[in-house]
């Protein structure tokens, strides 16, 4: 096993290298560049090329590359152009919001997800079912921006229970984790419920019920182990999922979190921390895809990694 970890270790930094130049070459495809987007259209052309000569974008573009690069490979990630601060400070004051309100939601969406699908599927064709699914799919429907101002709607406009912008409290924490759980959820209840009635059928199961275990044992220690192996790779997907769409909520709710930063990015063509961002998400991608190959070997002995 560590040997497998290892190789996906090398084999994430070539992956990491390919995104760098990708990313790299995208942003500067956009429209417009940061000196272009601070100085204003009135701006001369001998101001926008002092500028671009500071922020050193008057270079050749592997040139640029290479610098960045070097820089990167020293912990420096450059200096945003919008705020003038740098960009590791940019992100570190970000990103424990994000992913706080990203860890918050996925919590939320195992925690409901699983259990409504274990009990969808034990049950299957009760009411309790017939109720619970449809609900689920409408959760799995409802763009994430929307359930925000319905949540904003009803709990701080109409109730007055939770504020309905900024960060500080676990009150202001609840509404932006549930409208980035709801969808999850939903997803997560359903795969569990067509994993519990694949799994529930099964010789082993049958067995464990013949030598008189209780329902809830046989359910929740014999046959959810094995249902969780197809789970357990969508919620994979769906925690790196969140560091990226989490953007419409933290716009919704005005969360201070890296979402925002990088929209603001974008439009201000903020090449450094467009460019960290992308590769902080793409970071969470590789590493939550390892953590979940590894979760596969626990939960399936048969699974091993050569």
């Amino acid at each position: 096993m560590s040997q497998y970890i290892i190789r996906r270790l090398l084999s994430s930094l070539l992956v990491l290298l390919v995104v760098t130049i990708l990313i790299f070459v995208m942003v500067r495809l956009i429209p417009g560049d940061p000196a272009t987007v601070k100085l204003g259209p009135e701006a001369t052309k001998v101001d926008l090329e002092l500028l671009r000569r500071y922020l050193g974008l008057d270079k050749p573009a592997t040139v640029q590359y290479f610098l960045y690069m070097g820089n990167l490979l020293r912990g420096d990630m450059g200096i945003s152009t919008r705020s003038g601060l740098p960009v590791t400070t940019e992100i570190m004051s970000r990103l424990p919001n994000t992913l706080l309100l990203a860890a918050t939601a996925i919590l939320i969406a195992i925690v409901l997800g699983v259990t409504i699908g274990v009990i969808a599927g034990a049950k299957q064709s009760s009411l309790f079912d017939a109720i619970s699914m449809p609900v689920a799919l409408f959760g799995v429907s409802m763009p994430s921006f929307w359930l925000g101002l319905m949540l904003i709607l009803l709990f701080s406009v109409k109730l007055g229970w939770f504020p309905s912008a900024g960060a500080g409290s676990l009150r202001h924490l609840i509404l932006p984790a549930l409208t980035l759980g709801v969808g999850n959820m939903a997803i997560i209840a359903r795969m569990t419920r067509s994993s519990m009635l694949e799994v529930i059928r099964l010789d082993y199961v049958r067995t464990a019920r013949a030598k008189g275990l209780t329902e809830r044992r046989v359910v929740f220690v014999h046959a959810l182990k094995n249902a969780l192996i197809p789970v357990v790779t969508i919620v994979g997907l769906q925690a790196a999922g969140l560091l990226a769409g989490a953007v419409l909520v933290e716009i919704v709710f005005a969360w201070p979190g890296i979402g925002r930063l990088l929209v603001d990015a974008i439009f201000s063509r903020d090449y450094f921390v467009i460019q960290a961002v992308v590769l902080i998400i793409a970071t969470g991608f590789i590493l939550v895809n390892l953590v979940v190959d590894i979760a596969y070997a626990y939960l399936d002995p048969r699974i091993h990694y050569q």
